[in-house]
């Protein structure tokens, strides 16, 4: 049963940190976008809220995943999950790229455009469908 819990948990809190990863690069696209000062330092006061909000959701759903794993060590042996795990490693690397885009805008050092941004937000959708299909089928 503490199984289910854990896992339960773990499905809230990587769907709360994929929604901050969905909505991170949105506000970037607008960053990069807008003309006047007063907006900019809105949204960018909107993004590093965001940045910091959702920081421990990732570390609570690592540490969560991580549970599953030690309680169900079975799952190691699985290929699936090992595509699984990378795939989370790689958007952990995506996390952290967002906090480096969000410094330079803060440093209003920022090189790319809007169209940029548009592309870098679509990449957490696709990790998120391969890694909801790994879950679910566990074929790989």
């Amino acid at each position: 049963m503490t199984y289910l819990y854990i896992k339960a948990f773990h499905i809230i809190f990587f769907t709360s940190w994929f929604a901050g990863l969905f909505y991170l690069p949105r506000i970037f696209v607008n960053l990069a976008m807008v003309k006047d000062d007063t907006t900019f330092q809105h949204l960018l006061l909107m993004a590093k809220k965001l940045y910091r909000f959702v920081t421990p959701f990732m570390f609570i759903t690592a540490i969560l995943g991580g549970w599953m794993l030690y309680l169900n060590p079975g799952l190691l042996k699985a290929g699936w999950m090992h595509a699984k795990l990378s795939l989370v490693a790689i958007l952990i690397v995506y996390h952290i790229i967002c906090g480096q885009y969000l410094k330079k805008f803060m440093l209003n050092q920022s090189t790319k455009g809007h169209v940029y941004y548009r592309w870098f937000n679509e990449f957490p959708v696709i990790i998120l469908i391969l890694v909801v299909i790994l879950a679910v089928t566990k074929v790989f």
